[in-house]
């Protein structure tokens, strides 16, 4: 069933103001809170936009962030594996701009390594990169779910997954153990 003509053009002006805001970084700290209320907006494309962003700002400005982080993280619990995939990015890239700001729901993000959509294990392993930037002592104990990637049947997954093992010896060779 297609959309309403004047729906459709709704969507499309929302998404432009989105990609626009995209642009104009200058402008990103004033524009948080509307930007998060797209996020219950009731397309699907413009939350995927939505969860990218606020990700993108929370790199930059993660404590103005984190008053959305629990509405982020809401969407890992969403059947469709794009919204998943964005709230991993976005979890990714607010816990590499702060990682306090994340860190109640680092664990939860490790079920995703077992995603059954390729794309969601690809998005996990490059949130932990991200994380992994500035914390990466705390993925020494976890090698072993990213050794567990390197088998994956998605060779997008296999080639990245050894990425994220070199992200986190960055800080202390000695502590992780290498794939």
């Amino acid at each position: 069933m297609q959309k309403p003509k004047e729906e459709k053009d709704i969507e499309t002006s929302i998404y432009k103001d989105l990609s626009n805001l995209t642009r104009d970084k200058d402008s990103w700290k004033t524009h948080i809170p509307y930007v998060a209320s797209q996020l219950s907006n009731p397309s699907e494309h413009i939350r995927a936009k939505t969860l990218w962003l606020l990700g993108e700002m929370g790199l930059l400005y993660p404590l103005i962030v984190q008053d959305h982080v629990a509405k982020i993280a809401s969407f890992l619990d969403s059947e469709t594996p794009l919204l998943r995939q964005r709230a991993l990015n976005g979890l990714g890239r607010i816990g590499r701009g702060d990682f306090r700001v994340i860190e109640e729901y680092w664990e939860d993000l490790f079920r995703f390594a077992k995603d059954e959509d390729a794309g969601v294990r690809l998005n996990f392993i490059w949130a932990s990169e991200n994380i992994a930037t500035n914390t990466p002592d705390i993925y020494k104990y976890h090698m072993d779910v990213f050794a567990g990637l390197l088998s994956d049947t998605d060779e997008k997954v296999r080639m990245e997954a050894p990425e994220t093992s070199a992200s986190s010896e960055n800080e202390d060779r000695n502590s992780s153990v290498p794939i």
